[in-house]
């Protein structure tokens, strides 16, 4: 029985990803309004501890080295690293990532990139872009991104995506951008600055006292006939007196009849702030994942409490770290192709602090002298 041959059916084209909606061709979408960029940007510049938050999430974040496979190139990539020119007024990668990740913490998203020379063979300098003003869109394929620039003339796309960096922070599934570490803090922001500003005005007019002075003639016929003249005579005596204390003169104020002199404002007292402006603070630390005790704020009653903000702070950190470490890859492995050599590359960061140190040592002592007492069992056994 013979049988025909079977006729080979076209191979389907299946998507790749298949869960991912297609939307190639759609205008590029931005991160923000532009109110809201100006409202992280004012947030930041009106409350102290957000700044300095965030500053020292950047400090913290600590430095790095680029470790190549190749051992012939990394006298070059390090000197790479160190020299390459960023921006206008930076130089190394390590200022391009201080810029980065500040960007990604205020914006939730960060924005660079890759300037090579006009022949395209030689890295010419790092660049940090305006986040606001790079949208992204899917490509063609699902796992392919475009990048548009919002120009004065419309969106243009940019030829090169290759060299664009970008990243986000805590983006949702199956979204591109990511959400800044300050959102739902100006609602905070703006209840703490108007308990200081309430502050301020009843420091004001505690500071600026003013007076009440009464004058209450006798019922002396004499008396009321003139009783406008002697207050007129009394205000401005007053007036004299007040002068020249302003002025560091000491000058007696004498007044005949029935004069009353009262202190306007002074019985009542000022309302406490400390309870609800630590609770405001407390809602804003608890956001931005940086311990009390970093910004100067002794809440923190217990040495053992530090010292576990201290280890959430290094998971915080660890974290962050994870989003960068793609992006210095990505730059070095650039650099490398340029120059001929496709070896990888790995990113070994510093530990976060000198403690850190400390435990790991304190850890290698202990699994010495754990493994000396099983070889003495061992041998003891045997």
């Amino acid at each position: 029985m013979r049988f025909g041959k079977k006729k080979e059916q076209p191979p389907q084209k299946l998507p790749i990803v298949q869960t991912a909606v297609r939307s190639a061709g759609k205008p590029a979408e931005y991160p923000m309004a532009l109110y809201s960029y100006e409202l992280f940007e004012k947030l930041r510049r009106t409350v102290p501890l957000v700044d300095a938050a965030i500053s020292k999430l950047v400090r913290l974040i600590g430095s790095f080295r680029v470790e190549c496979a190749d051992e012939s190139q990394q006298a070059a990539l390090d000197r790479f690293l160190r020299e390459v020119p960023v921006g206008l007024t930076g130089q190394s990668v390590y200022s391009f990532i201080d810029s980065y990740f500040d960007s990604l913490l205020v914006y939730g998203n960060a924005v660079g990139e890759i300037v090579l020379d006009k022949s395209g063979s030689r890295v010419e300098g790092l660049w940090n872009g305006r986040i606001t003003d790079v949208g992204v869109r899917p490509g063609a394929e699902p796992m392919q991104r475009e990048y548009v620039l919002r120009t004065n003339d419309g969106d243009v796309v940019l030829p090169y995506p290759e060299r664009i960096l970008f990243s986000s922070l805590k983006a949702p599934d199956g979204g591109i951008y990511g959400v800044s570490l300050l959102q739902g803090l100006p609602a905070f922001a703006g209840v703490l600055m108007r308990i200081y500003e309430c502050v301020g005005q009843n420091f004001e007019r505690a500071g600026n006292i003013r007076y009440a002075v009464t004058y209450r003639p006798s019922s002396d016929s004499a008396d009321m006939a003139y009783a406008g003249e002697r207050a007129q005579v009394i205000a401005r005596e007053w007036a004299d007196g007040m002068q020249a204390a302003r002025n560091g003169e000491i000058r007696d104020f004498v007044s005949v009849g029935d004069v009353d002199i009262k202190v306007i404002g002074a019985e009542g007292e000022m309302p406490s702030t400390e309870i609800p402006v630590r609770q405001l603070l407390e809602q804003m630390l608890s956001k931005l994942s940086v311990p009390p005790f970093l910004l100067g704020l002794s809440w923190s009653s217990t040495e053992r409490m530090s010292a576990q903000q201290a280890d959430i702070l290094t998971s915080e950190l660890e974290y962050y770290r994870r989003l960068l470490e793609p992006v210095i890859c990505r730059i070095a492995r650039m650099y490398l192709g340029l120059n001929g050599c496709y070896a990888p590359v790995s990113v070994v960061w510093d530990n976060i602090n000198l403690q850190d140190e400390v435990e790991l040592a304190q850890a290698r002592l202990y699994r010495a002298q754990a493994s000396e007492i099983e070889q003495r069992v061992a041998a003891q056994e045997g």
